[in-house]
């Protein structure tokens, strides 16, 4: 590794951007990334990525993108359910390239990972693995990077009132999302007017996702207290 990575800086020194396929991010040694010609972006899609991208690219490009994709794929409910080894076996029949796959994460039923080039390509266009159809979702690269628990008040259980007080942002800017088909309610496409239940995930592109924890009160005037972990 050592000397593909010399390599690789002089490539991006020489004015190219590189990028490698996933590997072991202990395995990449910091000390050669520190050049005053070269930048470097690491990625893995989650912030404590196992296997990570390496992307390098001259000093005079301000910015590159990672190359990394995160995809959540949610299985039909089926008995018996998938853990992620089940997941995994089905993973592997599909014959993957396995540098362009990175860390995989069981979340709720739905298993999120991390791809790039032609396998990230391959899992998008995913309608069924293992005999069992599946939906598929971009989370984006920064999935895992955190989260933080709300407590909103609300006046209704709609997509649109709860996920406007969520992310922050207005009613209309969040309907907008909506009528572009950017906002999904546990993996499928979602309506303004569709209720938001306990255990339900709504996830909107370039906000994030909520996942709707609980009702905590309902306040004098009708409204509702609710508590949501929002992760952006």
């Amino acid at each position: 590794m050592k000397q593909k990575l010399s390599t690789l800086v002089a490539q991006a020194r020489g004015g190219r951007v590189v990028r490698t396929g996933f590997m072991d991010g202990d395995e990449i040694d910091r000390r050669l990334l520190n050049d005053e010609e070269v930048r470097h972006r690491i990625a893995g899609g989650f912030p404590d990525a196992r296997r990570v991208v390496l992307t390098l690219h001259p000093a005079h490009i301000p910015e590159v993108d990672a190359g990394v994709m995160v995809l959540r794929l949610t299985p039909a409910q089926a008995a018996p359910a998938w853990d992620e080894q089940d997941f995994l076996v089905q993973l592997r029949r599909l014959e993957l390239n396995e540098e362009q796959l990175g860390d995989v994460r069981e979340e709720r039923g739905s298993f999120l990972i991390a791809a790039t080039g032609k396998a990230a390509q391959t899992l998008e266009g995913l309608t069924a693995l293992g005999g069992r159809d599946v939906a598929v979702e971009e989370v984006g690269e920064t999935a895992g990077r955190g989260s933080k628990i709300r407590e909103v008040v609300v006046s209704s259980m709609r997509v649109d009132v709860v996920g406007a007080k969520g992310f922050g942002v207005s009613r209309a800017y969040f309907q907008q999302g909506i009528d572009g088909g950017k906002v999904r309610l546990n993996g499928g496409p979602a309506r303004a007017s569709s209720d938001i239940r306990e255990g339900d995930s709504l996830s909107a592109d370039g906000l994030g996702r909520i996942d709707f924890k609980r009702v905590v009160n309902e306040t004098r005037r009708g409204n509702y207290k609710v508590e949501l972990e929002v992760h952006k």
